[in-house]
């Protein structure tokens, strides 16, 4: 099964969902990241990520707004097993509903330690994305439920508070 050639997704794949088992590898990674470079390192590896790899993804939002974000994110966990997520388009945001988040689930399901820090990453990684894109990004919640917003930078959100995020528990 290949994606329609006009795919929100910045890749392409033969099965039309994930192998959640990579989410072990994410938090392996995060683990080791924040074990070797601290907090501070672990956000620059984020926030470099979301910059550069999402390059593609956030030139579609710098050119097609608060839709392209919508788009993508509706593909984006369509594609992520396990996810029970509403995308709701609002005219000058779309919030990201994440009744189950998909990672959180399946790192518990299999026993996994999870890094405390783990839903941070949504924040840092898509703050960095939003940025490049004109955007802005702030997320409440956590652990296994949270809510991301995606509003243009002229809505003047609030600065992201990080307490607001809760820790992610196994």
């Amino acid at each position: 099964m290949n994606p329609p050639a006009e795919s929100a997704l910045p890749y392409t794949d033969t099965k039309p969902q994930g192998s959640p088992d990579f989410y072990y590898a994410v938090n392996a990674t995060f683990r080791f990241i924040l074990q070797r470079l601290g907090s501070e390192g672990w956000r620059r590896y984020l926030a470099e990520m979301g910059r550069g790899y999402f390059a593609p993804v956030n030139r579609q939002w710098s050119e097609g707004g608060l839709p392209a974000v919508a788009r993508y994110w509706r593909a984006f966990f369509a594609a992520e097993p396990g996810s029970v997520v509403e995308v709701v388009e609002q005219p000058d945001r779309v919030e990201l509903q994440v009744r189950e988040c998909p990672a959180i689930k399946h790192l518990r399901a299999g026993g996994r330690e999870i890094v405390a820090e783990y839903c941070q990453h949504c924040y840092f990684l898509g703050a960095a994305r939003a940025e490049a894109a004109g955007l802005s990004m702030r997320l409440t919640g956590g652990n296994g439920s949270c809510c991301h917003t995606y509003a243009r930078a002229a809505a003047d959100q609030p600065p992201q508070d990080l307490r607001q995020i809760k820790e992610a528990r196994s």
